[in-house]
């Protein structure tokens, strides 16, 4: 079964990454805006065939999804293996800085976390094999193309995940809104994973018992939580705001 990538930022970015694209399908009369131009640019760099359709026929595809206009037929997702994400990190001479998914089931958080997690310079997501969102279109274009810059991996267990972390040396802490420790009060320096949860649930029992570190957001508002995008975003930068300050003193 193809794949497909629709949203016009996610299809040039998804150009730009190493995923393979088979074909581009432009909807009849979108060829003059400014980025389905970049698009063609580079699928004709690319030598990528190039088909124009009628709207109607993108829509099918895309089962009614806003595709903006054009749709990519992309390879099968390859999820990455751990420690082809360890070794990333290692071939930048950096801390391995990774990000955990502790079953996001909202695929437009996932996305939103995606993008927030290749902004911030993390080597790699984690995301659970089962009972949670996989990196499909609609995540590939929440993520504005984030996604196919990302080295993701698909793990059955996490707990174990965690455990097999933990003996590469990295630091594993979970965001967690009972925790003691404020967020910007725990040194998220060095090899790390973040861990975050579930947006009902939060973090899993299991999994907040195998983390070296509970970590939460101060609320000081009428609610008490945040959004799991927005919460695993603010965390994000601030462990890339350590981790800069932290490379400008060495």
């Amino acid at each position: 079964m193809p794949e497909y990538v629709w949203g016009r930022n996610a299809i040039l970015e998804t150009l730009r990454s190493s995923r393979q694209v088979k074909r581009i399908l432009i909807a009849k009369g979108q060829r003059d805006a400014p980025i389905i131009a970049a698009i063609l640019h580079e699928a004709e760099r690319r030598q990528i065939p190039i088909e124009t359709l009628p709207r109607q026929r993108l829509d099918d595809l895309s089962q009614g999804a806003v595709h903006q206009g054009c749709i990519a037929v992309v390879e099968a997702r390859k999820y990455a293996t751990l420690e082809q994400i360890i070794d990333y990190a290692h071939d930048r001479n950096e801390d391995p800085f990774l990000l955990i998914l502790d079953a996001i089931q909202d695929v437009n958080n996932l996305g939103s976390l995606l993008r927030s997690a290749e902004a911030a310079g993390v080597h790699g997501v984690i995301i659970p094999m089962h009972r949670a969102a996989e990196v499909n279109a609609t995540v590939v274009k929440t993520s504005a193309g984030a996604s196919e810059h990302l080295l993701v991996a698909q793990e059955t267990n996490l707990t174990r995940t965690i455990e097999w972390l933990k003996k590469q040396n990295i630091w594993v802490i979970g965001l967690d809104g009972e925790a003691k420790t404020d967020y910007d009060q725990a040194d998220l320096t060095g090899a790390l994973a973040l861990v975050v949860g579930n947006e009902g649930k939060g973090i899993s029992r299991l999994v907040s018992e195998h983390c070296d570190l509970l970590i939460k957001l101060p609320m000081h508002g009428h609610i008490n939580s945040l959004n799991a995008a927005v919460a695993g975003s603010i965390a994000l930068y601030e462990a890339l705001r350590q981790r800069s300050r932290r490379n400008k003193q060495d």
